[in-house]
């Protein structure tokens, strides 16, 4: 009875986490995705950072989204998860840092990117520590390939 109850927990705290993953990554390809993709010109107008620092950032965060996604749905990897989401929580301090500075005295405008690096910390400890997936088995690697 007590394997089924913790199965029973392990699999909700499993669809709970995939759901933050899929916000969180939905969130980081928007953002990053818009780094990336605006023009240099627009990107100056709403930032004094230089613009290679801020494409650069654009880039991890959109590689970070798609590390949130594909290891666990892809079944290949999936430890790479929560290095993924770990690798976006420091962005995500050095966005809550720099917040009030760039943004204006506004503290709670700093909120923000403090709750999505608590949400990819809580992702990163979740899937190493709680509910960490399981590689797909090499024989179905294999069935693939072949």
């Amino acid at each position: 009875m007590a394997t089924s109850t913790t199965s029973s927990r392990k699999r909700k705290l499993g669809v709970a986490l995939w759901i933050l993953q899929g916000l969180l990554a939905a969130t980081f390809l928007c953002t990053g995705g818009m780094k990336l993709l605006l023009p240099a010109d627009l990107l100056a107008e709403s930032t004094p950072l230089p613009i290679l620092f801020v494409r650069f950032i654009g880039l991890c965060e959109f590689l970070g989204a798609l590390g949130l996604i594909l290891p666990g749905l892809l079944r290949i990897r999936p430890g790479l998860t929560p290095l993924a989401a770990a690798g976006l929580v420091p962005i995500m301090i050095g966005a809550t840092l720099l917040t009030p500075t760039l943004m204006g005295a506004d503290v709670l405008l700093a909120l923000i990117p403090l709750t999505f690096g608590v949400l990819a910390g809580l992702v990163a400890y979740g899937r190493a520590r709680l509910a960490p997936q399981q590689p797909r088995s090499s024989q179905s690697v294999l069935a693939l390939a072949g």
